[in-house]
């Protein structure tokens, strides 16, 4: 008997193609360590993923720091924009 392979679970939102994008938005008020330790803190990047995100959001005026629908990336979005930085979910 041949056994099939798990297939990975994925999420409802992501199967049916309405995967949004959390996106974090270059700013000149806010320094890199704070946007990196942010990043760390409310959507659990580690230092390394952190920093590139914030040097591509320097660099190209946004970067797209996580995925989901839109219930579970609200809470990042409203905690970032309490702290001071520019986000939206598109």
């Amino acid at each position: 008997m041949i056994k099939e392979k798990p297939r990975p679970i994925q999420h409802p939102d992501v199967v049916s193609g309405i995967e949004k994008e959390l996106i974090l938005y270059n700013d000149d008020v806010n320094s890199f360590e704070f946007v990196i330790e942010t990043l760390v803190e409310v959507c659990y990047h580690d230092p390394d993923q952190a920093e590139q995100c914030a040097l591509i959001a320097h660099i190209k005026g946004k970067c797209s720091i996580k995925r989901g629908d839109e219930e579970f990336l609200r809470p990042f979005a409203v905690e970032m924009t309490r702290r001071g930085l520019t986000v939206s979910i598109v």
